[in-house]
């Protein structure tokens, strides 16, 4: 078995492929619930919206629930703490949540045109929140989160809901949210056809525009805000305390690991150049490809984020020493060994289930297939 030290760093990489297989996979059906009410024009054409994600986006829950249970075990501290300070955010994000399955159970079951929009509108609050939401949260996290801990770690948040709502994570919300609207596009783009396609190909490419235009002002922004750096001799093997690290702010910081391994520079190019080829295979009707090179730029730019940020998981601003890493914020070396055991057994599974489902209902979703399913179809 790996030791103490390879396992915390597998696990920050495992937690992140969580947070990418959920921004892939669960990401597209709300994008495509953000854009339900602008794509389709009528019932019909909204009907044919939600059912090109109706049998899969309960399945695609599953990396939301994973990541969220990963970060639980394998990062106690940042779960309890996360928790504590963004309590409301997190509220924010169950509440949108509960729109979704009962807008896709009940939203078709009653012929009423003041029902069906009402649900219409829940889909997009339940699509459009949770992403922007999380964004915030990110650029909250760059800019550190005001939390201290005492020596019995036990912790203590000093903001509010509505510090969390400063312009740097505005922006980064925006990101989020242009990123999740991208995915939604290009999905439907491939599952329809006809005018809601045009209408999908169309928001697709504003929504590539405006993420990479977000994402570049970004960048060039956090060059310029405090980051944070360990100036104290980590023991990755060490037995997690958080309190046992000095750390300082220093303007640029994030940026550290970019220069001592340029090779990381990869993933921010991916994640803009991705959501540009992703709206110019649009143009070109290869929505398949699309999508593909959607889920790249998903992967840039969280992978931009983990990259800037490592070792940190959640710094601290109002104590830097209490910043919680990959390297003292940790569950035991048993607990994360049998996880690794449980997640190579478990993850090739989803994989596969997954891929099976959309392997057996791939194809367009047409408004004739609507027609013809008036009452078993979403």
């Amino acid at each position: 078995m790996f030791d103490y030290g390879n396992l915390k760093l597998i696990w920050w990489l495992l937690v992140g492929v969580l947070l990418v297989g959920f921004a892939i996979m669960d990401g597209h059906d709300m994008g495509v619930g953000t854009l339900l009410p602008f794509v389709g024009r009528n019932d019909v054409e909204r009907r044919v919206v939600i059912n090109t994600v109706g049998p899969h986006w309960d399945g695609n829950q599953v990396w939301f629930i994973t990541a969220g249970g990963a970060i639980f075990a394998a990062w106690p501290l940042v779960y309890a703490t996360a928790f504590s300070g963004f309590y409301w955010a997190m509220l924010a994000v169950l509440w949108a949540l509960f729109f979704r399955p009962v807008g896709f159970d009940y939203r078709s079951k009653i012929h009423n045109a003041t029902w069906r929009s009402t649900w219409d509108w829940g889909l997009f609050i339940g699509g459009a929140v949770p992403p922007l939401i999380f964004g915030v949260a990110f650029g909250n996290l760059l800019q550190g989160v005001p939390f201290s801990f005492d020596s019995y770690l036990i912790s203590t948040y000093s903001g509010s809901f509505w510090q969390l709502l400063n312009p740097f994570a505005l922006l980064a919300g925006v990101v989020s949210s242009a990123m999740i609207t991208l995915q939604g596009a290009c999905y439907l783009s491939h599952r329809t056809e006809g005018a809601i396609q045009a209408r999908s190909t169309k928001a697709g490419i504003w929504a590539a525009v405006v993420m990479v235009l977000a994402f570049v002002l970004a960048g060039f922004w956090i060059q310029h805000i405090d980051g944070y750096r360990i100036t104290s001799i980590i023991n990755p093997s060490a037995m997690p305390d958080p309190l046992s690290k000095t750390v300082v702010k220093e303007a640029g910081a994030w940026m550290s690991n970019f220069h001592q391994f340029p090779i990381l520079w990869i993933l921010p190019i991916l994640g803009g150049f991705g959501a540009l080829n992703a709206a110019t295979l649009l143009l070109l009707r290869r929505t398949l490809l699309a999508f593909v090179s959607s889920s790249f730029a998903v992967i840039g730019v969280i992978g931009t984020a983990g990259a800037s940020m490592f070792p940190f998981i959640m710094p601290s601003s109002t104590m830097p020493s209490a910043s919680l890493t990959v390297w003292d914020s940790v569950s035991s070396h048993l607990s994360l060994g049998i996880m690794l055991v449980a997640a190579l057994v478990f993850m090739p599974l989803i994989i596969m289930y997954t891929s099976w489902a959309y392997g057996v209902m791939r194809g367009k979703v047409t408004i004739a297939h609507i027609q013809a399913n008036e009452h078993s179809a979403y």
